[in-house]
């Protein structure tokens, strides 16, 4: 019996679909499961698989349950959709989250690729971030999250790179971002890239959340809503009030 429903709320485009979870940790443990499943198929096909997951603190308790996952992780690259301008002992850092909360035990053996880089500028840290991406593997699933302005990664609505990083045809891998209403520098993976995923999952929680994907299926302008980049292909939606 599944453990989830769909979303009756709202009416999804083609193939978009909105899977309704009772609470925080029942979609945590159930996106860790559909998450390693579809690692594990991945590694069975091509012998490796690769994984970019998105920051902040809600992602922190469907790490610790994918840390704990059974997965050949050495045959696992993990990355990341964006990040804070920050080193990665900073405890805004999302690398960091990922160090403390998903590379643990077992887990610990994939290979990660982190986009934080010391440099003078912010458009020369995303620089070496890009150079550092050419050695990303295709991305088998990515994870995403979303803020009630519709953003997504660190595509922020008004920031300065987003047209270009909104490009489905851009050759840049990472752009400097900046979160208006936030104080952190941002990095962030550009659409084309993140657009190759071969399984994409955005995870969001609350009403407010259900709000936004309303406003964003209901109307136009990715730069408006970035998310809205994402609604146009297939991609899983897992939400819990």
């Amino acid at each position: 019996m599944n453990s989830y429903r769909a979303i009756s709320e709202l009416a999804f485009p083609d193939g978009v679909r909105g899977l309704q979870f009772d609470d925080d940790m029942q979609l945590a443990s159930e996106l860790a499961a559909t998450v390693a499943e579809a690692l594990r198929r991945a590694i069975a096909k091509r012998d490796t698989a690769c994984l970019v997951v998105s920051g902040g603190r809600s992602p922190v308790a469907f790490f610790q349950r994918l840390a704990q996952q059974r997965l050949d992780w050495a045959r696992v690259t993990v990355s990341l959709a964006d990040e804070r301008w920050l080193p990665v002992s900073h405890g805004d850092s999302n690398e960091g989250l990922v160090h403390r909360h998903l590379l643990q035990g077992q887990a610990a053996a994939a290979r990660f690729i982190g986009l934080y880089r010391p440099a003078a500028t912010l458009e020369e840290a995303a620089q070496a971030a890009d150079h550092a991406l050419a050695e990303l593997p295709p991305i088998d699933v990515l994870v995403l999250g979303m803020g009630e302005d519709g953003h997504t990664a660190s595509l922020f609505p008004a920031s300065p790179n987003l047209s270009q990083a909104l490009d489905p045809v851009q050759p840049v891998r990472c752009f400097a971002m900046q979160a208006p209403s936030v104080p952190h520098q941002r990095l962030t993976l550009s659409v084309s890239l993140l657009a190759k995923a071969r399984r994409t999952l955005l995870a969001v929680q609350g009403q407010g959340k259900l709000r936004t994907l309303r406003r964003a299926m209901g109307g136009v302008g990715d730069e408006a809503m970035p998310i809205r980049s994402f609604l146009r292909r297939p991609l899983e939606i897992h939400w819990c009030p």
